[in-house]
């Protein structure tokens, strides 16, 4: 077993995004399961949706379309290519054959603002690798681009800026903080150097409109600290934690400017359905006791 937004849309008022979001998929301590929770615009997570699609877990989620989400990727007992469209309601959809190389541990965002990315994860047992796979903005996932930057996989990605994304952190060779900005035409630049605490199996999101937060995780030890992106990709020194720290979560917008961390593993063993508000000014909030099934290795994105 794996150690494992609209979207942002730039106006001349104001950047705003996504409603409302989507924990799916994962692992429940004993199964993969395919169950999902929705995020009101007022980040209230309800009780477990019944799951569509194949249960599995370590995959990875984007908004697209401007209103709807996919995800995709991921292991159930095998590696997986396949994905999941959701729609502008939350509705999750049947699976889709996969495109691209099958993975492990990848991450998504969006760019552009209506298109997303998937990139990175383990393509064989601690094979890594770099590559990418756009999505367009009806949904459907392009072939492999070369990667660029460090392969590794546990990555986590968000949307900064209005139409741009990053990926960051991450283990290969060794745990990481490097991350790679995604231009507004979904190209991957170069590693940029890190800043914070290197780790991995984190989780990000978009807030403010126009900004990020990469949060949580390990760095050998459970954390969860966080790092702020700044509307031009610049990721900050870290802030000390607030919350239940934990890794294999997941984190996705709501309420066109906040964000929401959820789920993970706070000890080996032990499962957790907490979650965490992010303010429109990145700051995050005490835990909100779990609502619906305790469950690690899923991901999340935005809708509506």
């Amino acid at each position: 077993m794996f150690p494992i937004l609209s979207g942002n849309v730039a106006s001349a008022t104001a950047v705003t995004g996504n409603t409302e979001g989507i924990f799916g998929f994962g692992h429940d301590n004993s199964n993969n399961i395919s169950m999902t929770s929705l995020v009101s615009d007022t980040g209230v997570v309800s009780s477990d949706v019944g799951g569509v699609g194949t249960a599995r877990r370590m995959l990875a989620a984007t908004q697209y379309g401007g209103d709807k989400g996919i995800f995709g990727f991921g292991y159930t007992g095998a590696i997986q290519s396949m994905t999941n469209l959701v729609s502008n309601t939350g509705v999750v959809a049947s699976d889709t054959a996969g495109v691209g190389t099958a993975r492990v541990g990848p991450a998504a965002c969006s760019y552009g603002e209506d298109k997303g990315i998937f990139g990175f994860g383990v393509v064989s047992f601690w094979v890594y690798t770099g590559i990418t796979n756009l999505v367009s903005n009806a949904g459907v996932v392009a072939s492999d681009v070369a990667g660029v930057g460090t392969i590794r996989y546990s990555v986590s990605a968000c949307e900064y800026g209005g139409d741009k994304g990053i990926f960051g952190f991450g283990s290969g060779a060794s745990k990481t903080g490097v991350t790679n900005l995604v231009s507004n035409v979904g190209v991957v630049a170069s590693d940029t150097a890190e800043v914070g605490t290197a780790s991995y199996h984190k989780a990000a999101c978009s807030y403010g409109g126009d900004k990020g937060i990469f949060g949580f995780g390990n760095d050998d030890t459970v954390i969860s600290i966080t790092n702020l992106v700044s509307n031009a990709g610049v990721v900050a020194s870290d802030v000390a934690g607030v919350g239940t720290g934990r890794y294999f979560l997941a984190a996705c917008e709501y309420g066109g400017d906040k964000g929401i961390f959820g789920f993970g593993i706070p000890a080996p063993d032990y499962v957790t359905g907490v979650t965490n508000l992010v303010s429109n000014t990145g700051v995050v909030a005490s835990d909100v006791a779990a609502v619906g099934t305790d469950r690690s290795y899923l991901s999340a994105c935005s809708f509506n």
